[in-house]
């Protein structure tokens, strides 16, 4: 196959060192048999990149129209590639092995970034220091409409995540180069919840920085993994989990903790599932919706 290789070719922007003023970011977007909804998802990458962005697509050989998408934005791209991989952790781990940006985040094919989210998050990573900042996101439907704006607040995301099983909001999340390697990146042989033990790892090991904003939205539609496979995916956490509380030393207190933290996160979800002082977005066609503050919302889905 014709494509641009995601090492050398196609990159048409170039890096800047960690030492220049402008820091990049690379954003990755892993994709299989996505055609339908892929062209959307270029754009509302391609709108938010400077000069010295990068972005990077990794197609798992799609047997659908993506390829085509792919080739038809190429020359605005930095590089990609359609071959088999292993899975879509697989192909995001092979889109950050050839980044050099000094900021890293990825957006999976259907989902988008808002317009202006990567400014928002490099002038939030740059001002907190922070390893990751993360955010709230808008759910869409399959055809782009803003079903609700989710609360994505954690306030111990550390606490969250490895008590209670709780994952921030993979496309309103950002971090840096440095942590990406200290912790050691994306795990290709997590196959279904790599989001929740990258996150995980990253939770324990640098400081993350919740920021009230919508930054990016997740499109609900037919075949998504987490939702076809839930089973599988809640059986990995789990072990991700427990992987990491068994490095801990013994506390007699823990089955305590994580009933609190547990029962926290359940209620939450149950009585406060979206930021209802964003409802004024709900219907809104989601490409005219630019990143935004969402302070005073009166609740999170997914934190504490």
């Amino acid at each position: 196959m014709n494509s641009q290789d995601i090492g050398e070719a196609g990159r048409q922007r170039g890096a800047f060192s960690r030492s220049d003023k402008f820091l990049n970011f690379t954003v990755v977007t892993p994709n299989y048999n996505m055609g339908e909804y892929l062209g959307e998802t270029i754009e509302s990458v391609l709108r938010n990149l400077r000069p010295g962005d990068e972005y990077l697509i990794v197609d798992g050989g799609s047997l659908d129209t993506s390829v085509d998408v792919i080739r038809y934005y190429g020359d605005r791209l930095t590089g990609w590639v359609s071959e088999r991989d292993d899975g879509y952790a697989d192909a995001v781990a092979k889109g950050f092995r050839q980044a050099r940006g000094h900021y890293l985040c990825w957006v999976n094919s259907g989902d988008l970034l808002l317009e202006g989210a990567l400014d928002k998050a490099r002038t939030a990573l740059e001002a907190s220091g922070a390893d990751l900042i993360f955010g709230d996101d808008l759910l869409i439907d399959d055809a782009g409409k803003v079903l609700q704006v989710t609360n994505g607040h954690a306030a111990d995301l550390r606490a969250m995540m490895l008590y209670a099983g709780w994952t921030p909001l993979q496309e309103s999340c950002f971090w840096t180069r440095d942590v990406y390697e200290r912790v050691g990146g994306i795990d290709p042989a997590v196959k279904y919840a790599a989001d929740y033990d990258f996150f995980l790892r990253i939770s324990l090991a640098g400081r993350c920085q919740y920021l009230p904003a919508v930054f990016g939205a997740f499109r609900r539609h037919d075949g998504q993994l987490s939702m076809v496979k839930t089973a599988l995916y809640k059986a990995e956490r789990e072990r991700c989990r427990s992987r990491e509380l068994a490095a801990l030393p013994r506390n007699p207190w823990l089955p305590l903790i994580t009933a609190f933290f547990w029962l926290k996160v359940r209620w939450r979800v149950r009585m406060l599932a979206k930021k209802r002082n964003m409802s004024h977005l709900e219907g809104e066609s989601v490409m005219a919706v630019p990143s935004q503050d969402t302070r005073n919302g009166e609740g999170s889905t997914h934190g504490a």
